[in-house]
């Protein structure tokens, strides 16, 4: 039996017989510490203060969100760790809801009523199992994505009742080191002889990075034959399909997924962009509207959710149900980051759709001018204004607002998206001027830590280059440059956990962008270097120390 006296656990429970019944049996397992909260907004709380190593959570949390939701937000907002282990807890047996839930991967499912005996056995195998992969996460968490791999290879042997899980591990460490290769060989060998669903997904998803569209889909599509309620499946193939240039595909993928499984918002989001690109602005505004409405009570809605269902409406011509959702940015979303610019953007569409063009260009004036200092728009939507600027002949403006985004946004995708916006219109040589002087920024702001580097001032190579982070925080290469001159600087003045961890951040930043780079492996491969040349450990998750003296790293 593991030690349960060891663990921090949180009861998430809008019903008090509930949180007690689970409090006292807890209590009566050992566990030590025990909190407990009634709403998601509470647990939240209780998550940005506190890390906890098991959480329990009721599905029906009567705030307005349920629990599949809140896990939802927690994983996409990096909430909890790997190593905390997420339990729900329910009565509710809707298979629409149960897919949902199952396909977010808690550690288990529990229904009630609950039984002591049953309940304690379930939590010790979950635990077990975390122990053992535990060791493999903290080195992930430090950036020793390689020390990762290690420990894995050497635990198939002590821990062989969890050889899958380490083959897991190993192939999703192996894709943070920029080994696609190794990892793909692994999710292969795997998807091919035991024809595990993992194992097939993260093969698909490697051919995917490789832009292997052809394969990654012909593959996603015999998963989905063989198993109609593989919910990731569905997603990682409209991906696929809309990177391809697939989009009326891509929407039909979304559609069947839905049909299975319709309370994943990303799930319903992406959808209802995706159908605003293929025109179909009816199946937008109704899969937008779900969004909004299942936000309602989440602390992480996004206004623009409701810039792309005011303009699926605006398609339609439902004006005053327009207006409504563009009120609503003010009245409830206000103190989000991106509200003002949202609203914004959405009146300008508001004005335009009337033929209010003097309106119109006063409030893309105040978009693009939000746009340029500090406040951002997902990728698609920075699109839509950039469409709206030149669409009104503000081509400064527009201009402008291209240039910001790829500075903050500077994957391939990105930038072919915004070289083909701008060529449909005629304009491919001020795309090209565009490109060329994003570029020389990057070269010019490379170009001054490079030097501090060359004459050994570490220092000033940190600075500059996080300097040119701070200016372009989406581009691969400053991120990849920037990451390299902290490393620089470790190997030159010693171990600094701060400059480490800031690193690491940018490296996975990088990795988002360009999962492909050649030089992931070499970044992971400096890093891993530096954390057993510094005796470097992570004794809590994601926290590391430096080992008091030599020996085996485990």
């Amino acid at each position: 039996m593991p030690r349960f006296e060891d663990l921090q656990v949180l009861i998430i429970a809008s019903n008090s017989k509930l949180r007690s019944q689970l409090r006292d049996m807890l209590s009566s397992f050992g566990f030590g510490v025990v909190h407990t909260a009634v709403t998601a907004h509470t647990a939240l709380r209780h998550l940005r203060t506190r890390h906890y190593e098991l959480i329990l959570c009721d599905f029906e949390l009567g705030d307005g969100q349920d629990g599949q939701h809140f896990l939802e937000d927690l994983r996409q907002h990096e909430i909890i760790g790997s190593d905390t282990l997420f339990v729900m807890v329910t009565a509710e047996r809707n298979h629409e809801r149960v897919v949902g839930t199952a396909e977010l991967l808690p550690d288990d499912y529990i229904l009630t009523p609950l039984a002591p005996g049953a309940l304690q056995t379930r939590l010790a195998r979950i635990v077990e199992r975390r122990e053992a992969l535990l060791p493999a996460w903290q080195l992930a968490a430090i950036g020793d994505w390689l020390g990762a791999i290690e420990y894995c290879l050497e635990a198939e042997t002590t821990h062989p009742q969890y050889l899958l899980d380490f083959h897991r591990l190993e192939a999703g460490f192996y894709i943070a080191a920029g080994h696609l290769d190794e990892a793909e060989a692994i999710y292969r060998q795997i998807a091919e002889s035991q024809h595990i669903g993992w194992a097939q997904l993260g093969l698909a998803r490697c051919l995917a990075f490789k832009k292997d569209y052809a394969g990654a889909d012909a593959l996603l599509s015999e998963v989905i034959s063989g198993n109609p309620n593989f919910m990731a499946a569905y997603d990682l193939l409209a991906r696929v399909r809309a990177e391809n240039g697939q989009i009326n595909a891509a929407c039909e993928v979304l559609h069947t997924a839905i049909e299975h499984s319709p309370y994943r918002l990303g799930r319903q989001r992406r959808f209802g962009e995706l159908a605003m690109e293929a025109d179909d602005a009816v199946a937008a505004e109704a899969a937008l509207e779900e969004v909004v409405r299942q936000s309602t009570n989440s602390v992480f809605r996004d206004p623009e959710d409701h810039v792309r269902l005011a303009q699926a409406q605006l398609a339609q011509n439902k004006t005053e149900a327009a207006r409504g959702t563009i009120g609503d940015i003010e009245r409830n979303l206000g103190t989000q980051p991106n509200a003002a610019l949202c609203k914004a953007l959405a009146n300008a569409m508001l004005h335009a759709h009337m033929g209010e063009v003097q309106e119109t260009r006063a409030e893309l004036s105040v978009a693009a001018s939000l746009a340029g200092t500090g406040s951002t728009l997902s990728p698609a939507l920075s699109r839509e204004l950039v469409k709206a600027c030149f669409d009104y002949d503000m081509r400064a403006a527009g201009s402008e607002v291209v240039s910001n985004v790829l500075r903050v946004t500077g994957d391939e995708q990105t930038v072919n998206a915004l070289r083909g916006l701008l060529q449909s219109r005629g304009l491919e040589l001020l795309s090209q001027s565009i490109e060329q002087n994003v570029q020389e920024e990057v070269r010019n702001l490379i170009k001054v830590g490079a030097e501090k580097a060359r004459i050994a001032d570490y220092a000033g190579a940190v600075e500059a280059m996080m300097d040119a982070v701070r200016q372009m925080p989406g581009h691969p290469v400053v991120l990849f440059n920037a990451a390299l001159a902290l490393l620089r600087h470790i190997e030159h003045h010693g171990w600094n956990h701060t400059l480490a961890n800031q690193a690491r951040v940018l490296i996975e930043r990088a990795r988002s962008l360009d999962p492909a780079s050649t030089r992931l492996s070499t970044l992971a491969e400096y890093m891993h270097i530096l954390i057993g040349r510094n005796g470097v450990v992570a004794d809590n998750f994601g926290k590391p120390s430096r080992r008091k003296r030599a020996g085996a790293r485990w």
